[in-house]
């Protein structure tokens, strides 16, 4: 494959800022190939479409792991080489987000209505959830994130085990969500400032995509990394058994770290939740 051919995971791996690049080059590729073949059902063959392209190398960057997990025994050792791939996971999703904040704001209205129909009505249902002014409805409100992405993390490690790499999937989705939602922030707050001329016009266009970026990152950064982590986990497992190595010494080292994996998803997708909840809305109260 062509798209598979574009970068080894070794090189993912040692040369990280490269995936930001690779995760924009697969979705503007997914997105063209959607409006080319079948227009009308571009909002979820685009996230297909990107998932598929990036299914290759992100399995191999797993098998890569799995196979440290033999050659070393310390698990501070373990954790520090799987930090190397996580934050090449992270950069193909942060690409893939910011090619769908960009399209989203370039293309004309009629087309980002059909790409991104299913991530815009899932941006109604999510700003319908996330309104309350007081400590309890805001604990209410945590703890209803908290648990909704327990319940995505859990489908992240299930993806994983049973089809490899099969997380990206719902990885892919979350990156198409959170670039849509920067997407209609930019778009609605550049359309305020489109009678402006000259220097005041250009200041307040890059101050709006600054702070469009800058809001769902807060959160959508270390949300996103959990699933990475959760996803690593059960990818190792999965490549495990594959390779037959249930059963033994070597596979009781590979759950003990993918285990640790685990626990540490969690506790940054609970970071994540409070971050959502109790700090971006004091830092964009609008």
């Amino acid at each position: 494959m062509v798209l598979e051919s574009i970068i080894n995971p070794i090189v993912a791996e040692n040369k990280r800022y490269r995936m930001l690049f690779i995760g924009a080059i697969f979705f503007v590729i997914a997105l063209i190939l959607s409006l080319m073949i079948f227009e009308q059902y571009a909002t979820m063959l685009v996230v297909f479409l990107t998932a598929l392209a990036a299914v290759p190398l992100m399995y191999n960057i797993i098998k890569l792991e799995e196979e440290k997990d033999t050659r070393f025994d310390s698990e501070k050792t373990l954790l520090k080489e799987h930090s190397k791939a996580l934050t090449a996971f992270t950069y193909l999703f942060i690409g893939v987000t910011i090619a769908a904040a960009i399209i989203y704001v370039a293309l004309p209205w009629d087309t980002v209505t059909n790409v991104f129909s299913a991530q815009s009505q899932t941006l109604q249902v999510i700003r319908g959830s996330v309104t309350g002014t007081t400590i309890a409805q805001q604990f209410g409100i945590f703890e209803r994130i908290f648990f909704n992405n327990v319940k995505v993390l859990i489908f992240a490690v299930l993806f994983s085990f049973v089809f490899g790499a099969g997380a990206i999937f719902v990885l892919t989705w979350n990156a198409t969500v959170i670039g849509a939602a920067i997407g209609n922030f930019i778009r609605g707050n550049l359309a305020t400032y489109a009678n402006l001329v000259g220097l005041d016009k250009v200041g307040k266009y890059f101050q709006v995509i600054s702070i469009g970026l800058f809001r769902y990152s807060i959160h959508g950064i270390p949300e996103i990394l959990a699933y990475f982590v959760a996803a690593l986990a059960g990818g190792i497992i999965s490549v495990a058994i594959i390779k037959h190595d249930f059963g033994t010494s070597k596979y009781e080292h590979i759950l003990l770290d993918s285990a640790d994996l685990l626990m540490i998803s969690i506790g940054i997708l609970f970071v994540a939740a409070m971050l959502e909840v109790f700090i971006t809305p004091l830092v964009f109260p609008v």
